[in-house]
């Protein structure tokens, strides 16, 4: 049998997005088909950084490439920033298997899940810029979520509670929004990706919040307010709501929560 973690470095390390997405398959089928050993392996390296092209380049948030919705170019611009979300989630993903070792089998299956669901994400919304004239590359894009990955991976309370629960899920708030203006324009291939993305988006955030629980009943933490704690700690304050209370309740996230987050604001 091959080895789980070995299979998700080499995937994680690879540079060709199509290569890295294949191999990501790879990983899910033979996981699936029970041919993976997860129980032994070397000690994880210190994998800071995934294998990417020089393409697209990488700039800071404010000089990203704009995105005006009322032109083609700028709907472009937005779905290749989805794109490269998506493909950051697949390195996520890969990374949490790898890099957390002696966790419950189910911790490997919900994070391989989840690399296989966003490599079809990143394919479909490929595939939509492609068929607008352009690709992935295209446009520049930030590495803020991944920097955000970096920074919290030597604890993973800490990066499902701050990548998974803050970052992946303001995609529970945003992209219903998006669905109803790509829908407004008669773009329905756009409507059924995001529609796809935010019903399994919903899953992933659920992922991130069942193992950070794990790790708070591990720690004997209250779970509502060590969430506050690393909002305080990472973003230095709240998170800008409006928030979608029905995807995030079945995401995991409790009422008491959100209304903390709320009251975060008002402070």
């Amino acid at each position: 049998m091959q080895n789980l973690y070995e299979q998700t470095k080499q995937a994680f390390l690879t540079a060709d997005p199509d290569l890295k997405i294949e191999q990501t398959r790879q990983v899910v089928s033979r996981w699936n088909a029970g041919e993976l050993k997860w129980l032994e392996g070397t000690a994880p390296e210190l994998l800071n950084q995934p294998g990417r092209l020089d393409t697209p380049e990488i700039v800071a948030p404010s000089k990203v490439n704009k995105r005006k919705f009322g032109k083609e170019e700028g709907r472009a611009a937005l779905i290749h920033s989805l794109a490269h979300i998506e493909l950051t989630a697949v390195n996520l993903a890969l990374d949490s298997v790898y890099r957390y070792r002696d966790m419950p089998k189910e911790f490997y299956a919900d994070w391989i899940q989840c690399a296989g669901e966003e490599a079809n994400h990143f394919i479909a919304l490929r595939g939509r810029l492609r068929e607008m004239g352009y690709d992935y590359g295209s446009f520049s894009a930030h590495g803020e979520l991944w920097s955000m990955a970096v920074d919290t991976g030597g604890d993973m309370l800490e990066r499902m509670g701050i990548v998974h629960r803050v970052f992946e899920a303001r995609a529970l708030d945003v992209i219903p929004k998006a669905i109803q203006r790509f829908d407004q324009l008669g773009d329905k291939k756009m409507v059924e990706i995001l529609t796809m993305i935010a019903n399994e988006e919903v899953g992933h955030v659920s992922s991130g919040t069942r193992w950070y629980h794990y790790q708070c009943a591990e720690r004997q933490l209250d779970p509502n307010q060590t969430f506050i704690d690393l909002l305080w700690k990472y973003m230095n304050g709240p998170v800008k709501g409006p928030f979608n209370y029905e995807a995030r309740l079945k995401a995991g996230f409790t009422k008491q929560e959100l209304a903390m987050m709320e009251a975060m604001e008002k402070r």
